[in-house]
């Protein structure tokens, strides 16, 4: 069996410039300026008139499954500087009350389960982190940075070794946009 070159087109969208060096794309909008490096990756990218092209340079299954994965980045980064990314999470807790604090570039989780050591986890990149009364909410321009920011928070708040029916603490996504 043999498989054909894949390629792929992406339309730039007008309020977003974009500019290629190489495998390096750099998207600005109106929210600010994301930079990815495809170098690790074994397709060639150019910038045409009607859009980014794509393509496989060799059959390998792997260089055509990256052909969408690299497209998909690019998708994010067009909707992150022109929208943005926002993930809320609610803190729950049932036992101990739960306070949450921002210092500098990390998250202090304290009295979770009744622990006296705070749980730190690290903001990602240029996330923005508020705490608004039981919410945690969750900014960027980057689709990765704010989702390992908030995957972060939701792993530091896991309860292990005991029933989940009946220790609910913990804080969770609840919306994303």
């Amino acid at each position: 069996m043999s498989l054909e070159l894949v390629q792929n087109i992406i339309k730039i969208p007008e309020e977003v410039q974009l500019s290629l060096d190489g495998k390096k794309i750099t998207v600005t909008g109106a929210k600010g300026k994301i930079i990815k490096d495809f170098s690790h990756t074994n397709i060639k990218i150019t910038q045409e008139p009607d859009g980014i092209h794509l393509k496989a340079i060799s059959k390998r299954k792997l260089d055509s499954a990256l052909i969408g994965t690299v497209s998909a980045h690019i998708a994010n980064m067009f909707k992150g500087v022109s929208k943005g990314y926002t993930k809320k999470m609610k803190i729950v807790f049932v036992h101990f009350p739960m306070a949450i604090k921002i210092i500098g570039r990390e998250i202090h989780i304290e009295n979770f389960i009744g622990e006296r050591k705070a749980r730190i986890t690290k903001i990602i990149g240029d996330t923005k982190v508020s705490i608004k009364q039981d919410d945690v909410i969750i900014e960027g321009i980057d689709k990765d940075d704010v989702g390992q920011t908030a995957s972060n928070i939701q792993q530091k708040t896991k309860v292990y070794k005991k029933d989940l029916r009946k220790f609910l603490d913990g804080i969770y996504v609840y919306s994303r946009e």
